[in-house]
């Protein structure tokens, strides 16, 4: 084990573009295949199987289905009846590598391929909830007990390396507990009050769990500035998508989706629904890649004050 451990750092030593190419390419392998699961989760069809077929039915071969080189070869079409496909699927191919990268690049290995999980469930979730204003439970409830699962066994995950295993896996394994509690907690009396205040629902109950998901991996203070940030987030892209539709007449393809309270597609304005699980994957997101530093010692400067 010791050699290959010194293999492996030598390998990073004498050639270190190799690791970070290799997990560039394994995040666009899972992209796609999360470009499967966010297609065919929320119709409740299996995401094995069948394999990926063309919207005609005929099944895609394995050359036309390599990630972002197919889509870039075959210029947006399927080779067998020429039907355009989404620029999504290299887009979230795309976004899956680089989310990959940046854990690789910005965190512990093992923090890092526990954030791959966690990565790649925020990005299932984010376009689930554009599509279809859901976020299935997979995503809430299943990812909040494998962040809890994953900070049990890899405590760096909840930033503790004492040199204890035992102990660091007790106090991660809390961290990330207290984490899913605080998180959906501040959500659901934040949904509460904004109901009794404005007199109908201001929040689903998927964004509830959502927080509580997001505060498995990364503490209470992750997930009070998921609920926050993802606020921030959200202001400034209904802003802009506001700005948009003002100038140009019509909403850009950027703009998230809108609904009427009863569930009617709606043009961006006031009083309507807007998917709120794309902005609180993004400040989650944010938080464990780049924040966790800057918001835990603001935490604690606000602690000691009060």
């Amino acid at each position: 084990m010791q050699a290959m451990i010194r293999t492996l750092a030598d390998v990073d030593a004498l050639h270190p573009f190799f690791f970070p190419t290799v997990v560039f390419i394994l995040g666009a392998c899972i992209g796609s295949f999360l470009n499967v699961v966010i297609y065919r989760v929320p119709a409740g069809r299996s995401i094995v199987r069948p394999g990926s077929t063309c919207g005609c039915g005929t099944p895609i071969a394995w050359y036309d289905n390599i990630p972002v080189l197919s889509w870039i070869l075959l210029r947006g079409k399927a080779r067998c009846c020429g039907r355009p496909f989404s620029v999504r699927y290299p887009f979230v191919e795309l976004l899956t590598a680089a989310l990959f990268l940046a854990a690789w690049l910005h965190l512990p290995h093992a923090a890092a391929a526990c954030g791959w999980v966690f990565l790649s469930c925020l990005v299932c979730a984010t376009f689930i909830d554009l599509d279809h204003m859901i976020i299935p439970d997979a995503f809430t409830i299943g990812l909040a007990l494998a962040g809890l699962l994953l900070s049990s066994l890899v405590p760096a995950l909840q930033g503790q390396h004492s040199g204890f295993y035992l102990a660091d896996s007790l106090r991660s394994g809390s961290a990330s507990l207290v984490g899913i509690i605080a998180g959906s907690g501040v959500v659901l009396w934040i949904a509460l009050v904004a109901e009794a205040a404005l007199k109908k629902e201001a929040m689903g109950f998927g964004d509830v769990k959502f927080v509580g998901a997001i505060g498995a991996f990364c503490g209470w203070h992750g997930a009070v500035f998921s609920v926050f940030g993802g606020a921030a987030v959200g202001t400034l892209w209904i802003g802009a998508a506001l700005l948009w539709q003002k100038v140009a007449g019509k909403p850009g393809l950027a703009a998230p989706k809108a609904e009427t309270p009863d569930g009617q597609p709606a043009e961006m304005g006031l009083g309507v629904h807007v998917p709120f699980g794309p902005m609180l994957a993004i400040a989650g997101a944010l938080y464990y890649l780049l924040l966790r530093g800057w918001v835990d010692a603001w935490f604690e400067q606000l602690t000691s004050i009060l």
